[in-house]
């Protein structure tokens, strides 16, 4: 009879505990659609799942290279998974938008997806507040095949025309610059990523 009241008081701290976790340290999700191939989910056969760390953000620490999930600007019940391409300061060519070059506002990042033509992001709905950015995704944790580390990386044929002084935000961690190729043509879509608690409702 012992027991039940230490598996309450058990559960009762392990519930604080966990939210804590999961609000300042990150969490596990699942990647969907086709935008950021060939980084994530490189064909139809393959769903990445990836480890979003919220702590990486927690002081808006974003790098360019960085592949964040962030509030959809244009549904704010969704979130979205992208590559960081350019930081405030920093001017863009762009693909598609209203404005052939963005400088990006203080404040601001503008994020793509690697399959170009394939990815609704900065090129549809302009440079995203950094307030949208929820998490840096840091490893890929399933399935085993594909297990891996994600390096920040700009493709090539997307570094910024000119970059801005850096934010005195955040640490001095530094982007590489190796490139990230692009796939050929797919069905248009912007990846979503689901917690683990939403995978299971899904299912």
């Amino acid at each position: 009879m012992m027991r039940f009241p230490t598996f309450l008081k058990s559960l009762l701290l392990g519930v604080p505990v966990g939210v804590t976790l999961l609000d300042c340290v990150g969490y596990v999700a699942r990647v969907e659609g086709v935008s950021m191939q060939p980084a994530l989910n490189p064909d139809a056969s393959v769903t990445d799942y990836v480890f979003l760390s919220r702590w990486a953000v927690r002081n808006m620490d974003v790098q360019r290279g960085d592949i964040i999930s962030l509030v959809s600007p244009k549904d704010p019940s969704q979130k979205i998974i992208k590559r960081v391409v350019a930081l405030q300061g920093d001017v863009i060519s762009t693909l598609g938008y209203k404005l052939p070059y963005v400088t990006v506002p203080e404040g601001h990042c503008w994020v793509e997806g690697d399959h170009t033509g394939n990815s609704l992001d900065s090129n549809t709905f302009g440079p995203v507040s950094l307030g949208l950015v929820t998490a840096r995704a840091t490893q890929i944790v399933w399935p085993p095949s594909r297990w891996q580390q994600l390096p920040s990386a700009v493709p090539k044929t997307r570094v910024p025309i000119a970059t801005g002084k850096r934010s005195t935000t955040g640490s001095t961690r530094t982007a590489n610059n190796h490139a990230v190729s692009n796939s050929s043509n797919s069905n248009s879509s912007s990846p979503l990523v689901h917690s683990m608690e939403e995978v299971h409702r899904l299912n």
